[in-house]
């Protein structure tokens, strides 16, 4: 807990002064050097004396909270006119463009039955939601299923799962370590570049990177302190990234992951003799309560900006998240095998199978 206070101290603030930069940024414009100054100085030192005056915050703690909260003005400073880190350009930006425009390609000349699979598997992929027919977007926004098609931390979050599957063969040596370790987060960092690095996927990547830090150094994993160290790095790289509603709602979630969802999931403890994933009402418990963690940080958000509230999301999550999964996982072995010209007929028909019933089952929740 020492690790995730440690990081609190410092993640916090700085976000909290890269908020009050941006703000700051908003209502003045390029903001004069002192001005920032006095107005950033004020209200750190007011919090942290009543922190301290209440004995829960140490002294030489403030003092770095203070540090971080004027550092992250400065840099929403920086970031509001310099734009931070863009995607890389040259070499690697133009392999990833290259690439990327290859796997469109690839997905393209896959003859799946329905007309539909290929372009939702292109935008499940790629981001890339200009082939989709206006009816297929409908269901999704209607059924509350929008942030699916939406290329985000969710659908890396799939892809690394199945890469840690496929590295796994490699074993637990200290080398094969290393080399997963290696694999992984270039494999990671690769697709994160190749479909646009928008601020969700970072995020994604940034939580992946720490985590197999972690796994490699033999440290244990602490959820609020990867969230937490997350946002710090990336608020760093690209402050003006705070606007993004993709980035709010993002961290949003995830805070309702690290904080709401184990409370929540211990209601229902796994039942004697018998491993929670052999318990098919367990399984359901989960994605029910993963589910309304992340509704619970996120719906104030998305009903401040757009006045909805979408009605199904429980039963939306628990049946598309599923068959989203399984419609990424077989359409990476269909696109792999059929890049290697050695892809079998009934795979296809069954990505393709996978694709009509994640649909259909939106379609019907979007009718209800």
């Amino acid at each position: 807990m020492k690790d995730s206070g440690d990081i609190a101290g410092t993640g916090i603030p700085f976000t909290a002064g890269v908020a009050a930069g941006a703000l700051l940024a908003a209502l003045f414009g390029h903001i004069p050097l002192p001005l920032p100054l006095i107005l950033s100085g004020a209200l750190p030192v007011l919090v942290a004396s009543v922190f301290i005056s209440a004995g829960s915050l140490h002294p030489q703690r403030a003092k770095f909270a203070i540090i971080f909260f004027l550092t992250g003005i400065f840099c929403a400073e920086n970031g509001a006119f310099g734009s931070g880190i863009p995607i890389p350009q040259g070499p690697l930006g133009n392999l990833a463009a290259t690439e990327c425009v290859r796997l469109k390609s690839l997905i393209d000349s896959i003859p799946y039955p329905s007309t539909t699979s290929g372009p939702l598997i292109k935008a499940l992929l790629t981001g890339d939601r200009s082939g989709l027919d206006r009816n297929i977007t409908g269901i999704f926004r209607t059924s509350g299923a929008s942030h699916i098609l939406a290329l985000s931390g969710l659908h890396l979050g799939i892809l690394y799962l199945l890469l840690g599957r496929l590295t796994s063969p490699l074993g637990n040596s200290p080398r094969a370590k290393t080399a997963r370790y290696c694999l992984i987060l270039v494999a990671a960092g690769f697709y994160t570049v190749m479909t646009g690095a928008s601020p969700s996927i970072v995020r994604a990547f940034l939580f992946i990177t720490i985590g197999e830090t972690a796994r490699l150094l033999g440290r244990r994993r602490n959820p609020v302190g990867t969230l937490l160290a997350a946002l710090t790095i990336q608020l760093a790289l690209k402050p003006d990234v705070i606007s993004s509603l993709g980035f709010q709602l993002s961290y949003l979630a995830m805070a309702g992951i690290v904080t709401l969802y184990p409370w929540l999931e211990g209601i229902y403890p796994d039942p004697e003799g018998l491993p929670g994933r052999l318990d098919p009402f367990r399984k359901i418990w989960k994605g029910a309560v993963l589910s309304i963690s992340c509704q619970v940080f996120t719906a104030p958000l998305v009903w401040f900006r757009f006045h909805t509230f979408p009605r199904y999301f429980l039963i939306t999550n628990l049946t598309a998240l599923p068959l989203t999964s399984a419609v990424m996982v077989l359409s990476v072995a269909t696109i792999a095998l059929s890049w290697a010209g050695i892809c079998p007929d009934i795979l296809i028909f069954l990505n393709d199978k996978a694709v009509s019933l994640l649909v259909d089952c939106l379609s019907v929740i979007s009718s209800l």
